[in-house]
């Protein structure tokens, strides 16, 4: 007879109609991860054992970074060892990274900077704007060494996600990996988004004539960021607005692309029980070499981040 985990996942699951609320996404979206996720994910069986199929690899690894459970939770069931949980959460990411990253997060082509741009006009008023800039921490257990760096001024230890999203929600630029004691704005300058955008090597040329002034592409940021051409913020509410500068605030609040990279966020740091147990930086690490700095060096001392475009 089988056991209680195997018949959870070989007898339950084919028949599930909760996947949203437990993996976090649709079973299409499940299935088309695992086919995507094929080619750097799917094992063969051996003389000596059967592997572990690939819709059951991938599901194990969503539940993972779903729920937030120990590996020992998760290997009852589905009836496997921590050790085979933990490389497939591991596989999952660096497949991920491989496959899917390079396809869905990257930099917008003159072409497509300039449909987001009319998206982001016809939905929420604003010319010339293709996205929104904001920064979330995502909770880690203090490292051995400069656990002081990853220390945030919520008073947890944690590393920074910087994202950058279009007027749908859909990111086109991230930057992980810095500790969180960062300010958001030294985030940015340590990125190649800023690098790029201050030279004038980012944003394609293409300007418009806005209020007598010939605006080209930006994005929206909180008051963290620095104000440049090519980042819009709002007037800081010191008591003194002019009635120009309520409007123009409103104006920019309305859009609520910010609001929508909140969401995003939210959804990456896991707010369940992933906050309560944090992830080992060793661990991320391993899993995402997107977001890690250097061997023996503190990232707040080194600007030699690995970023993923």
């Amino acid at each position: 007879m089988l056991d209680r985990a195997t018949e959870w996942w070989g007898v339950i699951v084919p028949s599930f109609t909760q996947w949203v609320e437990n993996f976090r996404m649709s079973e299409k979206t499940y299935v088309y991860l695992c086919n995507k996720l094929r080619p750097a994910m799917e094992r063969q069986d051996t003389a000596f054992r059967e592997c572990i199929s690939l819709k059951k690899r991938v599901a194990i690894a969503l539940w993972k970074l779903a729920i937030g459970s120990e590996y020992r939770s998760i290997g009852h069931l589905f009836g496997v060892s921590n050790t085979t949980v933990c490389r497939c959460v591991q596989d999952f990411c660096a497949a991920a990274e491989t496959l899917l990253v390079p396809e869905l997060i990257r930099s917008p082509d003159r072409e497509k900077f300039a449909e987001m741009a009319a998206y982001t006009e016809n939905r929420w008023g604003l010319p010339q704007c293709v996205g929104a800039i904001d920064g979330s921490h995502i909770p880690i257990l203090a490292p051995q060494e400069y656990h002081c760096d990853y220390f945030n001024r919520k008073g947890w230890h944690s590393i920074l996600l910087q994202g950058v999203v279009d007027g749908k929600g859909h990111f086109w630029k991230v930057f992980a990996g810095m500790p969180g004691s960062l300010h958001d704005a030294r985030v940015l300058r340590l990125s190649s988004l800023w690098e790029l955008a201050s030279r004038g090597n980012y944003f394609p040329p293409c300007t418009r004539n806005i209020g007598g002034v010939n605006a080209g592409y930006y994005i929206l940021g909180d008051n963290a960021y620095p104000l440049q051409n090519w980042l819009i913020k709002t007037f800081p509410d010191n008591g003194r607005l002019t009635a120009e500068h309520v409007i123009y605030n409103k104006t920019i609040c309305r859009a609520r692309l910010s609001k929508d990279m909140h969401n995003i966020s939210f959804c990456l740091t896991l707010k369940n029980k992933n906050t309560q147990r944090p992830g080992r930086l060793s661990d991320a690490y391993q899993g995402h070499s997107m977001i890690r700095p250097p061997a023996g060096t503190s990232p707040v001392c080194s600007d030699r981040v690995k970023e993923k475009e």
